[in-house]
C-alpha cells in the first residue's frame, strides 16, 4: 500500500498474437458460465487482441519524464469500460529497457508495480541504468517494463482537488480533541469525495483493481508476451493476486512482495485498521533503535524517553507550527517514513536530533518537502486521488460515522501514532458517490503456476498475516519470511538469503521444496 501522504486536512507494478478464449475466462462457478464469460472478460479479450495486433511504438521518453536513454517509452490503448471494449479509450504509459544478456538468455518482459494504489512504475527500468546489483541477474534475462496504472501519472490522470491546495500546511491535527474537531475532519473528507466526483467523474467509476488487472493483461499482449512475468510490491501484490485469479493461465512467473491481505473481509476498511496496530509496533522498533544510539542522537536512552520526546515535539508543533507550516499532521507524514522503511531510520533520526539540538531547519525542510516542491505537488495529489478512488471502489465501506468513530477511538487508545491520521485519509470512502464492487475472491485458478511470496515479519504497511492469507489461497506458492525485520518492499534490499531465491525463481521458475525463513537484513547504523 502506498506511503501515507499529508492529505485531506490530516496526516499528511502473445508471441503469435493469438488469444485462447478459454484462457481468458475468469474462474467460473458453473459450466454454463464457462461457456458464457461476463462482458468484461469478453471485452478484455477484444482489447488484448487489438493490442497484440498493434504492438507498442517505442520511442525515446519525453524529456520531462526523467527517464534516461536507453529507456524507451510508449503507449497501450485500453477501454475505459471493459464491458464496452469499442467505447471510450484511454492510453496507458509504459516504458522498458532491453535485457542485458545474450539473445539465448532472454526470457521476455518483466512487468512491475510498486504499489499505492496510485504509484507509478515507470522508474523500474532505472534499476538497470543505475546498476542495481540486486537485479543484475534478472536484468540479463528480462526486459524491465514499467507502467503508470490507469488514473496515475501519464495514464489518464485523475484529480480530486487543486494540487496547490492539497499540499498546503499546516493541516488540522489528525488527533481530535473534541467533537468539533471530528466534525471539521468529516467535512473535509466529504468535500474531498465530492471533489473527486466533480473533477474526475467520467472515468472515476472505472478506476479500480479489477480494471487495472485487465489493463495489465492488455499490456502483456501489446508487449507480444504469451504469459506474464510480474513483480508486485505492496498494493502491487493485490493487483497481482487479482490478476492471477482472473487470468491464471496467463501467468508465467509472479513475485509478490509485502502482501496486502486479500481476504474479502479485509479489503479495504479492516486492512487499514490492521495497519494502525502494525505501525505502532514498528514505530517502537525504530524508537528503541534510536535509544540504543543515544550517544549519536541524544533523544533519550530508553524507548520511553524517546517516545516522550516525540510527544513533546508533537505538542510543540501543534501549539506553534514549525516554520509556520509544519504541524502534527506534517510531522506524522515525515516520521511515518521510519516505520515504513529501514532506509529512513537514520535520516528521520538525524533531522529530529538536529531539532532537539537547536537547529530546526533540517526537520522543517524534510517535513515540509511536499509543501515546497511545486513539481511534486501534482504527483502527490494525483497519487492520493488514485489511492482513494481504487480503495473506495474496490469494496463496500461503512457509511455510519458511529462505526468509524467507535473503531478508531478504540484503536487510538493503544495505537495513537497513525490511527486517526489513517482514518481521515480513508473517510472519503464513507460518502463515495460512484458504485462499489464486491472484493474479488482471490484464489488459485486452474493453470496458475507456483507464485513466490516474500514478506518481512514486522512490516507496518502490510502486516504479516496478509502474506499467510495469500499463501493459503494460492496453492503451490512458497513464502519467504524475513524474520525479525519490518522494512516494506524487501526484494530491493540486500539480503542474500532472499535475493538469491528471488533471482533463481525468476531465472528458472524453481522454488524451495518448503517455505523459507531468512535472517533479517542488516540493521541500519548511524
Amino acid at each position: 500500500m502506498r506511503r501515507r501522504t499529508a492529505a485531506l486536512g490530516s496526516a499528511g507494478a502473445l508471441i503469435t498474437g493469438t488469444l485462447v478464449a478459454g484462457a481468458l475466462a475468469a474462474p467460473a462457478a458453473s459450466a454454463d458460465q464457462r461457456h458464457r464469460p461476463d462482458p468484461e472478460t469478453r471485452g478484455t479479450a477484444v482489447a488484448a487482441q487489438r493490442a497484440a495486433d498493434q504492438g507498442i511504438d517505442w520511442q525515446d521518453c519525453p524529456a520531462d519524464w526523467g527517464l534516461e536513454k536507453p529507456i524507451q517509452c510508449g503507449w497501450v490503448t485500453v477501454p475505459v469500460d471493459y464491458a464496452r471494449p469499442n467505447g471510450k479509450q484511454i492510453q496507458i504509459a509504459v516504458d522498458r529497457i532491453g535485457s542485458t544478456g545474450t539473445p539465448t538468455e532472454r526470457q521476455g518482459a518483466l512487468l512491475y508495480n510498486p504499489g499505492g494504489p496510485g504509484a507509478s512504475g515507470l522508474r523500474f527500468p532505472r534499476r538497470v541504468t543505475t546498476n542495481n546489483a540486486i537485479w543484475a541477474g534478472a536484468a540479463k534475462a528480462y526486459d524491465f517494463v514499467g507502467f503508470d496504472p490507469r488514473g496515475v501519472g501519464h495514464s489518464a490522470p485523475i484529480s480530486c482537488v487543486d494540487p496547490t491546495e492539497f499540499v498546503k500546511g499546516p493541516k488540522l491535527d489528525p488527533v481530535p480533541d473534541s467533537e468539533a474537531d471530528k466534525r471539521a475532519q468529516r467535512k473535509l473528507a466529504a468535500e474531498y469525495s465530492e471533489g473527486c466526483a466533480e473533477k474526475s467523474g467520467d472515468i472515476l467509476p472505472y478506476i479500480n483493481t479489477l480494471n487495472t488487472a485487465r489493463d495489465l493483461d492488455v499490456v502483456r499482449a501489446a508487449l507480444g508476451e504469451k504469459k506474464l512475468n510480474f513483480v508486485g510490491v505492496s498494493y502491487g501484490t493485490y493487483l497481482g493476486a487479482v490478476y492471477g485469479t482472473l487470468f491464471p493461465t496467463h501467468v508465467r512467473r509472479m513475485v509478490l512482495d509485502s502482501v496486502v491481505n486479500p481476504s474479502k473481509r479485509k479489503i479495504w476498511y479492516e486492512a487499514n485498521l490492521d495497519q494502525d496496530v502494525a505501525f505502532e509496533i514498528r514505530l517502537k522498533d525504530w524508537m528503541t533503535w534510536v535509544a540504543q544510539h543515544d550517544a549519536t542522537y541524544h533523544l533519550g536512552d530508553t524507548y520511553a524517553e524517546v517516545r516522550e520526546q516525540w510527544e513533546t515535539l508533537r505538542a510543540d508543533a501543534k501549539k506553534n507550527p514549525l516554520g509556520g507550516k509544519v504541524g502534527p499532521a506534517e510531522l506524522i507524514g515525515f516520521f511515518q517514513n521510519a516505520p515504513y522503511y529501514d532506509s529512513m531510520w537514520v535520516p528521520v533520526a538525524e533531522a529530529w536530533s538536529a531539532y532537539a539540538a537547536g537547529d530546526p531547519q533540517p526537520l522543517i525542510e524534510a517535513a515540509a518537502a511536499d509543501l515546497t516542491d511545486t513539481a511534486g505537488n501534482a504527483a502527490s495529489e494525483n497519487g492520493t486521488a488514485v489511492y482513494t478512488a481504487v480503495e473506495c471502489a474496490d469494496a463496500p465501506w461503512p457509511t455510519s460515522w458511529k462505526k468509524w468513530d467507535r473503531d478508531n477511538s478504540r484503536l487510538h487508545e493503544r495505537n495513537p501514532f497513525m490511527t486517526w491520521s489513517n482514518a481521515w485519509l480513508n473517510l472519503p470512502c464513507a460518502t463515495w458517490s460512484t458504485p462499489r464492487q464486491q472484493p474479488t475472491e482471490v484464489r488459485t485458478g486452474k493453470g496458475l503456476p507456483p507464485v513466490l511470496i516474500t514478506q518481512a515479519e514486522r512490516d507496518a504497511a502490510t502486516p504479516y498475516e496478509g502474506a499467510v492469507e495469500l499463501h493459503q489461497r494460492f496453492k503451490g506458492s512458497r513464502l519467504i519470511t524475513e524474520r525479525d525485520a519490518g522494512s516494506h518492499g524487501i526484494t530491493n534490499l540486500a539480503n542474500p538469503c532472499l535475493n538469491t531465491r528471488v533471482e533463481a525463481y525468476l531465472l528458472t521458475g524453481k522454488l524451495d521444496s518448503r517455505d523459507v525463513t531468512c535472517a533479517p537484513h542488516a540493521t541500519p547504523k548511524p
